[in-house]
């Protein structure tokens, strides 16, 4: 069970986005609240003024502290004797720069969906902008939250796993099989739309997660990539499917593949890490599981919290016995619960890590929002290999 930060008082959260018919923000809501750190007290929730305001009673916002626009709410917050601590930005992707860029320049600590920004460009200056101000700045890369998948990343860096060789990275779903963005479906319509959604589609949604969560587990540092992307639904804009081909420093492979038009597929996250001396196998929609493989032995199934087998990242990060299942919403606020280590040792004048975290960070945004660039340049040149590696990757 995690445990409460040594601060006198809850954090104070400020959410932007998460207005009536959104998904995310709700998500951050409950997951930033679950373990009783932090309370949400103010928000601009929508882009529509009266939608904002009229979403905040749907949070317990109090309605002068519902505001009309994120703008609005940075300047009055920073009057307040006890103004917000973080920001969590639940937004499309075209708007995360801006909103995320003031509220750290302002020197609110900030939780931002993924993908960071819209481009690359948008990335690279925010991240000079979270390097002057010092703010704690976490991305939710949520599947890195997960108990096993922590217990996972601790096998690698304890060598358990031996020297890795080959990582096969999945993030499938098929709900747009059809042009559902053609019916104004919300989730749909901004996803497909170049304008809103950067220059990949399924790639940037949830290719991202695969590659991330494939980097977070082993630590390895990419090299090359080579990459082919594809529109299936014919008339739609962005990539509804792809495969990217990883090349690391140490000599491993990497394959990612995304697909959004898979016929019965729903949030299948699944991830195969193969090392000299074992292999490991996770899947997203049982969380609770993970499969330990070494030739000659039989296979071992390790449980969430179910033995004393088991590290200390799995025991920080579980709330349950074992048998209870925990998943989505805890795997978020497991995420919140290691940024907000690092917020109060902020707020408390202390030094924390930036780089080398256990929460995703703004340099793994920036490498995500690098990973899709070299995608998207990769598969334009029909797949050729692509020298990619931030200077700032974490280790």
């Amino acid at each position: 069970m995690p445990t409460n930060a040594p601060l006198n008082r809850k954090l104070r959260m400020g959410l932007i986005g998460g207005g009536q018919g959104a998904f995310i923000g709700r998500v951050h809501a409950t997951a930033a609240v679950l373990d009783n750190r932090a309370s949400l007290v103010a928000g601009a929730l929508s882009s529509d003024a009266a939608k904002s305001k009229a979403s905040a009673a749907d949070y317990d916002i109090p309605a002068e502290r519902a505001y009309g626009s994120y703008k609005e709410m940075a300047e009055t917050e920073a009057k307040r004797a006890d103004k917000v601590d973080f920001v969590s930005v639940a937004t499309p992707n075209h708007t995360h720069f801006e909103i995320a860029k003031t509220f750290a320049e302002a020197g609110y600590n900030v939780i931002c969906d993924k993908p960071l920004t819209f481009d690359l460009a948008q990335a690279e200056e925010l991240l000079k902008v979270v390097e002057k101000s010092g703010v704690v700045f976490a991305v939710t890369h949520n599947y890195t939250g997960y108990p096993l998948v922590r217990q996972a990343r601790e096998m690698v860096l304890n060598g358990d796993l031996g020297e890795i060789n080959a990582i096969r990275s999945n993030y499938i779903q098929g709900w747009l099989r059809t042009r559902l963005e053609s019916s104004d479906q919300k989730q749909a319509k901004w996803r497909t739309d170049p304008s809103k959604s950067g220059i990949a589609g399924c790639f940037g949604d949830i290719g991202t997660h695969a590659y991330n969560l494939g980097r977070y587990i082993t630590g390895l540092l990419p090299k090359e990539i080579s990459c082919s992307l594809k529109v299936f639904e014919e008339g739609r804009a962005l990539d509804d499917y792809g495969v990217a081909l990883v090349r690391f420093d140490n000599g491993a492979l990497a394959t990612v593949t995304a697909s959004q038009i898979s016929h019965g597929r729903e949030n299948d996250l699944f991830i195969e890490v193969d090392g000299t001396k074992g292999a490991i196998e996770w899947h997203q929609e049982e969380p609770n599981k993970l499969l330990v493989r070494k030739n000659g032995e039989p296979h071992k199934l390790y449980t969430r919290n179910g033995g004393p087998y088991l590290g200390a990242a799995q025991g920080a990060s579980v709330r349950l016995p074992s048998g209870h299942p925990e998943a989505f919403f805890e795997a978020f606020a497991n995420v919140y619960n290691t940024a907000y280590d690092a917020i109060v040792k902020r707020a408390n004048g202390e030094k924390f890590e930036t780089v080398n975290t256990v929460y995703p960070n703004i340099y793994d945004g920036v490498e995500g929002m690098l990973f899709i660039t070299k995608c998207v340049e990769s598969s334009k040149a029909n797949g050729g290999w692509i020298a990619f590696r931030h200077p700032k990757s974490r280790k």
